[in-house]
C-alpha cells in the first residue's frame, strides 16, 4: 500500500496538530503548592521499577517552566496542545469528600489561559495514570467500585473549573495500560502481578479485567454528566484515548489472519468495543470466561455511546501468528519478521516499536470502519536508538525520528483525502523528552531534546520537519463543513471487522505512555470483510 498522497492535498483548515505531553511525565515539583502523592510518586523510587533508578520528582521541571514551554509551543507554530491534569494536584487525597487544592486549580488555570492567550487549544486528558495514592490505600483505587463516584466527582470539578476554557476533553489516557502493566505484569503503578519475584500481591487472571472494567464505567459516567451538566452551556466535547497497534497476519493463512482479529480485539476491542458497540467482543467473553465482567442493562445504556469521538493513541505495527500463551495480546505471537527474514522497519530503541507507516493507514482505516468516529491522534512517535547516549549535536539530528514522521503524515493525508477516513487532530508524542515511566530517562520521546542537568530545551529536525509539514498541509482558509460526523465510506481498504471467522518482540510494555460544534455521528452498521477478500488485501499489502 502506498502512503504517497497528490502534493496538492491538504487537511482541512479545522485541524488540530501540536505535541503531547503528561503531568507526571513532565511537571515535576511533587511535594509543591499542596499537591497530595500519586501513586507513582513513591513506586518510581522502588528499586528496579524504572530502568536507570530515577523518578519523577523533577522530571523536565515544567511545574516551574511552564511559561517557557509554551513559548516553545509558539515558536513551533502549533495550533493545540494536548496536557493532563494531575488528579492529586487537584484533590490530593482523590476522594469526593476531601477537600480541593485551590493552589493545584490556578496552577491548571494560569496554563489553560496562558495557552488561550498565545492562540493555541487546550486538549485536555484528566486522566493520565497517576491516580492519587490515598485512593490506593483507602480500597484498592481501580480494584474498587468506588473509583467511579471518586472519578467522576473530580471530572466535575475539572468540568466546572475549567470547561468554560477548555472545549476538548479526555477522560482517559490508554486504559490498556492501566490495566495490563499496571495490574497484569506488574511493570508501572501500582505494580500488581500474579508473579511474586516482580510483586508480593496481585493476580494476573483476574485484576486486568475488573480494573478495566472499572476504567470504562468510570469514563462513561463522567461523559454522561459532562453532557446532562455541562455540554449546552460550555459547547465542548468528551471522548476516550486508546492506545493500540495495527496487527497483520504473519502470511495468508486462515490461522494467522484470525489471530491478527483477535490482537486487535484485545489490545483495542476490549475498551472500544463496549464504548462503540455495546459490550465486549465475543473473541474476549470466549478466552476469559467468567473472569470477564459483564455489564447490567444499565450500566451498558450509559457506556454504549460514552465517547463522541475516537482517541487513538499509536506507535507501531506487529505481525501476528496464532499461538501462545499470553491473554494480553490475545493469546497471539508478535514479530517484526517478516516470512523471507526481513524486518518490518527500522528499529527504534523500544524492543516493540518499528516504524511502518503502512501499518498507521490499515489501522486509521480499520477504526474508521468499524467505529464510524471522528478520529484524533492524540498520541504518535518514535524513540530513536541510543539517541540517551548520543552528543548532543547526533541527538539533534534525530534522521530516524524525521523518517517515521515523515512516513505518517503522509499516511494522514492519504487516508484523509484518498480513504475518506475524518480524522482531525494529529498530536506528536512528545513535546519534551521526559520520564517515560518504566523506562526511566533513558528512552527518548521528544522531539525537543532536554539536558536533564540544565533543564534546556533544544529542538530537534524531527520538530522542525513536523512544524513545517503542518504549516504547509493545513489550509488557511475556512471551509464549510455541513457534516460533523463521518465523511465518506472509505474506499479503498477491505479490512476484517471483529468478532468476523474464524524473532518476537520482548518488551514490558507496549506504548510509552497508546469535536467541533458536534463531533458525535451516527452508528452505522457495516457488513463483515469476508476473511477471504482479507486474505487477498494482505497478501498485496505485504507482498507474500
Amino acid at each position: 500500500m502506498s502512503v504517497q498522497p497528490a502534493q496538492t492535498e491538504k487537511l482541512p483548515s479545522d485541524f488540530l496538530w501540536g505535541f503531547a505531553t503528561a503531568s507526571f511525565q513532565i511537571e515535576g515539583s511533587t511535594n509543591a503548592d499542596g499537591r497530595g502523592k500519586s501513586w507513582w510518586d513513591d513506586f518510581a523510587k522502588l528499586p528496579g521499577k524504572t530502568l536507570d533508578g530515577r523518578d519523577g520528582d523533577v522530571a523536565t521541571d515544567s511545574y516551574n517552566r511552564w511559561e517557557d514551554d509554551l513559548d516553545l509551543l509558539v515558536s513551533y507554530g502549533v495550533n493545540s496542545y494536548r496536557f493532563s491534569l494531575a488528579w492529586s494536584r487537584i484533590i490530593p487525597l482523590g476522594g469526593r469528600n476531601d477537600p480541593v487544592n485551590e493552589a493545584g486549580i490556578q496552577w491548571y488555570s494560569n496554563l489553560i489561559d496562558g495557552l488561550l492567550k498565545r492562540g493555541i487549544t487546550p486538549f485536555v486528558t484528566l486522566y493520565h495514570w497517576d491516580l492519587p495514592q490515598a485512593l490506593y490505600d483507602r480500597y484498592g483505587g481501580w480494584l474498587g467500585r468506588e473509583i467511579v463516584e471518586d472519578y467522576v466527582n473530580y471530572a466535575k470539578i475539572c468540568f466546572q473549573r475549567f470547561g468554560d476554557r477548555v472545549k476538548f476533553w479526555l477522560t482517559h489516557n490508554e486504559p490498556w495500560c492501566v490495566s495490563v502493566l499496571g495490574h497484569g505484569r506488574g511493570v508501572f503503578a501500582p505494580g500488581r502481578s500474579s508473579d511474586r519475584t516482580r510483586s508480593p500481591e496481585g493476580d494476573s487472571s483476574t485484576e486486568p479485567w475488573i480494573v478495566g472494567h472499572n476504567l470504562i464505567l468510570a469514563h462513561a459516567n463522567a461523559c454522561k454528566l459532562y453532557r446532562e451538566q455541562f455540554k449546552a452551556s460550555q459547547g465542548g466535547t468528551i471522548g476516550i484515548t486508546l492506545n493500540g497497534d495495527m496487527a497483520l497476519p504473519y502470511d495468508d493463512s486462515p490461522e494467522n489472519i484470525a489471530a491478527a482479529q483477535h490482537a486487535l480485539d484485545v489490545a483495542i476491542g476490549w475498551f472500544a468495543d463496549p464504548i462503540y458497540l455495546g459490550d465486549y467482543p465475543e473473541y474476549m467473553k470466549e478466552m476469559l470466561g467468567d473472569r470477564l465482567p459483564r455489564f447490567t442493562p444499565e450500566e451498558r445504556a450509559v457506556v454504549l455511546g460514552s465517547s463522541e469521538f475516537y482517541g487513538m493513541n499509536t506507535y507501531t505495527t506487529n505481525l501476528c501468528k496464532a499461538g501462545g500463551d499470553d491473554e494480553f495480546q490475545g493469546k497471539v505471537e508478535y514479530t517484526f519478521t517478516r516470512p523471507d527474514g526481513t524486518q518490518l522497519g527500522t528499529q527504534a530503541h523500544c524492543a516493540w516499536l518499528q516504524d511502518y507507516p503502512e501499518g498507521f493507514r490499515a489501522l486509521l482505516n480499520y477504526l474508521y470502519k468499524r467505529y464510524s468516529k471522528p478520529i484524533y491522534v492524540t498520541e504518535n512517535g518514535f524513540a530513536v536508538k541510543d539517541e540517551n547516549t548520543m552528543p548532543l549535536e547526533q541527538a539533534l539530528a534525530d534522521h530516524d525520528r524525521v523518517q517515521y514522521f515523515k512516513g505518517n503524515t503522509a499516511a494522514i493525508l492519504a487516508a484523509v483525502n484518498e480513504d475518506g477516513v475524518d480524522i482531525r487532530s494529529y498530536f506528536a508524542w512528545s513535546l519534551l523528552d521526559n520520564f517515560e515511566w518504566a523506562d526511566g530517562y533513558v528512552t527518548r520521546f521528544g522531539l525537543t531534546y532536554v539536558d536533564y542537568d540544565t533543564q534546556e530545551r533544544y529542538p530537534k529536525d524531527s520538530a522542525k520537519f513536523v512544524t513545517q509539514w503542518f504549516k504547509e498541509h493545513v489550509s488557511s482558509a475556512p471551509e464549510p463543513k455541513q457534516d460533523q460526523g463521518p465523511t465518506k465510506e472509505p474506499e479503498h481498504l477491505e479490512l476484517p471487522q471483529a468478532n468476523g471467522d474464524a524473532a518476537e518482540t520482548d518488551s514490558t510494555t507496549t506504548s510509552p505512555t497508546v469535536e467541533t460544534a458536534d463531533p458525535t455521528s451516527a452508528k452505522k452498521k457495516t457488513k463483515r470483510a469476508p476473511f477471504a477478500r482479507f486474505t487477498a488485501y494482505i497478501s498485496t499489502f505485504l507482498g507474500i
